[in-house]
């Protein structure tokens, strides 16, 4: 599995900027994917995750982006993406998509043991 990420960008405080992730491969019928992002010298940190399985669809965020960010799948393109609204200059960073095959449950989706294969990042810079 390869990942494709899209989106990010340069953007004011307070815009938004919607984030990409296509796993090649074939469709999945259970899979989880998340985001994490690492800003300059700070670890990485998680942001939000999408569980699918047998149709049913979870999601998960931090805490630090819920109600701001959404995380979703489309279908028709099998992809997820992260639409981030209300941009604070604290969300620059380096954001990368993750991606699972199983279905892991829903305490672990925001660790990044979890997932084994990895996108090659998007740059996000928010400007104050």
């Amino acid at each position: 599995v390869q990942l494709q990420a899209s989106g990010g960008g340069l953007v004011q405080a307070g815009g938004s900027l919607r984030l990409s992730c296509a796993p090649s491969g074939g469709t999945f019928s259970s899979f989880a994917m998340a985001w994490f992002r690492q800003a300059p010298g700070k670890e990485r940190e998680f942001v939000a995750a999408f569980r699918w399985s047998s149709g049913n669809r979870h999601s998960k965020y931090a805490d630090s982006v819920k109600g701001r960010f959404t995380i979703s799948r489309d279908n028709t393109k099998n992809t997820v993406s992260l639409q981030m609204n209300s941009l604070k200059p604290e969300d620059t960073a380096f954001y990368y998509c993750a991606f699972t095959r199983n279905s892991p449950i829903y305490g672990v989706l925001d660790r990044s043991d979890t997932y084994g294969y990895w996108g090659q990042g998007t740059q996000v810079t928010v400007s104050s």
